[in-house]
């Protein structure tokens, strides 16, 4: 019986080594040792728990009753009325900003930029439209003109966009990114940031992404050196129409192959992959990696669309202008208090009110966004330039140009599994403009590079492109040859 137990405990013994042996080398998957380290430890920064701890869900209440107060906030109804209307809303908005940045030192400016909207499908006659705009300059010289821009939309609707008179709430659609945009501010103005961020509230929403799109095409005509955008839509409510209530999630949409995308770089992207590594998707990762760091009681689900199915967002005008883009959107809608009328029906309590607002969750998404851009404003711009070369190797070398700021203290190149949503590896190859993966196909991996500062603040990673072939030595000297 003994001889039985010992062969038995024998046999197990070599079955639990030789499954370790087996994960091992599956784990492995063919990496070399200096591949195999894992992510480099990343340090904090000190102000983004402060920046977090003052983001207030009473104030972010406050703003929305207050918005709600005003009846309606249709982009057609009353300009010059100071208690209902889209007016009233636009001129309180603007005080408040400007209450934020009265504790700037100087660095935050707030504007009105005011435009004419013509004739459009939802604007039935030529339309003053303003979108409110705080801009908290940036410190260092290297990074100031590098912004990052943060939106909501103050306008509301009924059931319909063009009606201008019946109440229109909009708690939810959209006073609740409105608050957490002027939270941010009120917050994120007392601190200094390598980069700039611009916070934004815009009407004209409901009517076609009409204020989005003013500021879009105005950033591209002046060469605004946007990197990143985020728009807040839509992220008040935790109990859906499915009967499902979620406080610990929040969705994040962004855009694979990009917008703008031109004939000749869609070729390429179908040559080498990417299709899931455009600039956006690279912010999503981003903000993923690092909300649910500083804030890890809530989870930002990544889903990969442009929005929600066949909809639309204040982040698209942007997108079709090449800059990185993404939406926050809560997890589970009820449509039912979206773009209807106010009334009861069956029992029902249809209407976008106040009282179906989960002020604490829009807290925690507004900490989200904070956290995302002090990280981004604080650390490098990402890489430019990132080029892997084609050719037959199964080692991956990869360059790029270097970072202009003073503070840059390296890079590190990053890492997953084709099928991996996000990057699972990283290894710091130091200040360094090229750098080559040792027993590591491109065949086989997506590779990004992202830049470090002497703080420990990481860019968002860069996803390369192929290097441009170089001609043989003896067809270049052939050719300067020719007359």
């Amino acid at each position: 019986m003994q001889s039985l137990q010992k062969k038995f405990a024998i046999f197990l013994f070599a079955a639990v080594l030789l499954c370790l042996t087996g994960f091992q080398s599956r784990s492995s998957k063919g990496f070399s040792a200096a591949a195999q380290r894992r992510s480099t430890a990343v340090r904090g920064n000190p102000d983004i728990p402060k920046i977090l701890s003052e983001i207030n869900a009473r104030n972010i209440e406050a703003t929305i009753r207050k918005l709600v107060s005003f009846g309606t906030r249709n982009t057609l109804s009353e300009q010059n009325n100071a208690n209902r209307g889209i007016g009233a809303a636009r001129d309180w908005l603007y005080g408040e900003f400007q209450k934020a940045a009265a504790q700037s030192g100087g660095r935050m400016t707030v504007e009105k930029q005011t435009f004419e909207q013509a004739k459009a499908a939802r604007v039935p006659e030529p339309t003053m439209l303003t979108n409110i705009v705080a801009t908290l300059k940036g410190t260092q010289p290297e990074s100031g003109n590098r912004v990052y821009v943060v939106s909501g939309h103050y306008d509301s609707m009924c059931s319909s966009p063009t009606d201008a008179k019946c109440d229109a709430p909009g708690a939810n659609d959209d006073a609740s990114g409105t608050a957490a945009v002027l939270e941010m501010a009120r917050v994120m103005a007392k601190y200094q940031f390598d980069a700039t961020i611009v916070f934004m509230t815009v009407p004209g929403e409901e009517q076609g992404l009409l204020g989005a799109t003013y500021f879009a095409e105005q950033a591209k005509k002046n060469n605004m050196d946007i990197e990143a955008m985020f728009t807040n839509d839509i992220i008040g409510n935790t109990l859906g129409g499915n009967g499902v209530r979620d406080r610990r999630t929040v969705r994040l949409f962004s855009e694979g192959v990009p917008t703008n995308e031109t004939q000749q770089e869609a070729a390429t992207r179908r040559s080498v992959g990417g299709e899931n590594d455009s600039q956006s998707r690279q912010l999503a990762r981003f903000i993923k990696e690092v909300g649910e760091r500083y804030l890890p009681s809530m989870k930002v689900w990544m889903i990969y669309r442009r929005d929600r199915y066949g909809r639309g967002g204040d982040h698209q005008p942007f997108l079709e202008r090449g800059y990185a883009a993404v939406r926050f959107t809560e997890t589970n809608e009820e449509y039912r208090h979206q773009h209807q009328n106010v009334r009861v029906e069956n029992g029902i309590q249809y209407g976008d009110l106040p009282q179906f607002v989960d002020y604490d969750y829009i807290a925690n998404v507004a900490r989200v966004n904070a956290a995302a851009l002090a990280v981004l404003a604080s650390a490098p711009a990402r890489p430019r330039n990132v080029t892997m070369p084609g050719g037959l190797a199964n080692d991956t070398q990869l360059s790029w140009d270097a970072n202009k700021e003073p503070d840059v203290a390296g890079y590190e190149i990053v890492w997953r599994d084709t099928t991996d949503a996000t990057w699972t590896h990283s290894q710091a190859v130091g200040n360094v403009k090229t750098f080559t993966m040792k027993g590591m196909s491109k065949d086989n991996y997506f590779f990004g590079v992202r830049a470090v500062d002497k703080q420990g603040n990481r860019s968002p990673a860069t996803y390369p492109h192929p290097a441009a072939r170089q001609q043989p030595a003896n067809r270049g000297a052939a050719n300067s040859n020719t007359p």
